[in-house]
């Protein structure tokens, strides 16, 4: 059961009380109460239990009548290209490398304003849908191009969400057999440099930092196994994690053989690329001995149901993961490749997905996609002692879901209302005890101005590119 603490115990500081609503703590029992309360003191969680909130508490500023909602942990991104919002809607029908190829040119044209103008439109996105910790793969840095990363942090403290920053890199380009252009990619050198002065700079290792850095080169076909390697030991000698694309497609299958003689797991392994300390975006194509070593070695998963559908890569063996110990969490991915830029759609797409799989009807329960969006990204993250939960002595990162709706309302189980039915408005959303969302509209950004900035910018971006040739 989950532990309900014992708020009227505790030195008061500005407690928000929230009651009369189902609550999903997506703790390791997976405790759930058809009607409970949760007590939020400063940024952490206090208590968590069924019925209303004990009499006596003190230091109540504010109560919030649940009645009609599901309050569950925030969800949790483990995939994103935030740049990518400026480019949707393009190259509509191919594969993975086909939209690679047609869209690297215009990335590389790429320059600070339209990354952050970018990533206000992404977070805004994920976080009005009831995302509290958000996480991006920036591994594009054309020369003289500003700021980038400094870019998306500034817009991800300007929303309020927790994030995960990570310092991407391409040092194999058109002439060394890579996808992308060549002034598009750094020097090895450089981009060790960089993502070693990203950690310096913005790193944050304390219990409830807004912002950790890990380390990130793109994927095997971008990258030189030089970078792969020494980006490894850099990641562990600064303590932060590291990141990367990994048997996303087929087609990725047969580069590895034809260019090291060895599937991606058998490669991320021999570079030092497996560890609890590594999670890889997709992990599509997988074999039962790959699925062994990640479980082995519990190196992380993060699920992109809609992008993998959007270029045909194929459905992730999702359940084999999980019954291999993997951890697994979700994933947006670049809006490129997910035009809805929203996560809490994935719990569906994620459950309905997986059902078309081997497995069938029983892939995923909706508790399991539940928890793949919330404490499976934090585990994948490395955050789950902090949130992806709803317990006492958590950080106050929490959602709540409208249910009593007409989208909604003949559902009994209010989890299975919130994965398999509509998409269910949010209340309120709140991170670190301070509330983001309210009835749906940002409360620390204006979305219509977010929404014009990144119009303007994919504007500009697509006639310096058209005039690039």
């Amino acid at each position: 059961m989950a532990d309900t603490g014992n708020p009227a115990d505790t030195g008061a500081q500005s407690r928000i009380v929230i009651e009369n609503c189902a609550v999903a703590t997506v703790d390791a029992d997976d405790t759930e109460y058809a009607s409970g309360h949760i007590v939020v003191n400063g940024n952490r969680i206090e208590a968590v239990g069924p019925g209303r909130v004990p009499e006596g508490l003190t230091g109540v500023t504010r109560r919030i009548d649940g009645t009609g909602h599901l309050v569950t942990p925030g969800l949790v991104n483990t995939h994103h290209h935030f740049y990518q919002w400026l480019t949707r809607g393009l190259a509509q029908d191919s594969h993975l490398f086909d939209w690679l190829v047609a869209l690297y040119p215009i990335w590389a044209r790429i320059d600070e304003e339209m990354v952050h103008a970018a990533a206000r439109g992404s977070l805004a996105m994920m976080v009005r849908g009831g995302v509290t910790t958000a996480m991006d793969h920036h591994y594009v840095f054309p020369r003289g191009s500003g700021d980038l990363l400094g870019a998306e942090i500034r817009a991800a403290a300007e929303l309020g969400v927790r994030f995960t920053a990570t310092r991407g890199s391409m040092d194999r380009g058109e002439s060394d057999g890579g996808l992308p252009p060549d002034f598009a990619v750094e020097s090895t050198e450089d981009a060790l440099a960089a993502t070693e002065q990203a950690i310096n700079t913005h790193h944050d290792s304390s219990f409830g930092s807004m912002l950790h850095i890990a380390a990130a080169p793109c994927s095997p076909f971008s990258v030189s196994t030089e970078l792969m390697r020494q980006a490894a030991e850099l990641a562990r000698r600064k303590g932060v994690r590291l990141h990367t694309h990994g048997s996303e497609t087929a087609e990725e299958e047969k580069f590895c053989h034809e260019l090291f003689g060895m599937g991606p797991t058998d490669y991320f392994e021999s570079t030092g690329w497996l560890g609890e300390d590594v999670w890889m975006a997709h992990c599509v194509h997988m074999t039962d001995k790959d699925i062994e070593a990640f479980g082995r070695t519990k190196t992380g998963a993060a699920h992109c149901p809609s992008s993998n559908a959007r270029v045909a890569a194929g459905i992730a063996r999702v359940p084999d993961m999980l019954a291999a110990g993997v951890p697994v969490g979700l994933g947006v991915d670049g809006t490129a490749s997910n035009e809805s830029g929203e996560l809490h759609t994935e719990l569906r797409n994620a459950l309905l997905v997986n059902r078309l799989g081997p497995h069938r009807e029983r892939a995923l329960t909706v508790r399991q996609a539940l928890r793949l969006g919330t404490h499976g990204g934090a585990r994948v993250l490395g955050r789950h002692r902090e949130t992806g939960s709803l317990e006492a002595g958590k950080l106050a990162d929490l959602v709540l879901w409208k249910l009593d709706g007409l989208a909604h309302s003949s559902i009994a189980d209010p989890v299975a209302a919130l994965v398999l039915g509509a998409p269910a408005p949010v209340t309120a959303s709140f991170v670190n005890g301070v509330q983001v969302v309210e009835d749906g509209r940002l409360l620390r950004a204006d979305e219509d101005e977010i929404a014009r900035g990144a119009r303007d910018e994919a504007r500009r971006l697509a006639r310096i590119s058209a005039d690039a040739g």
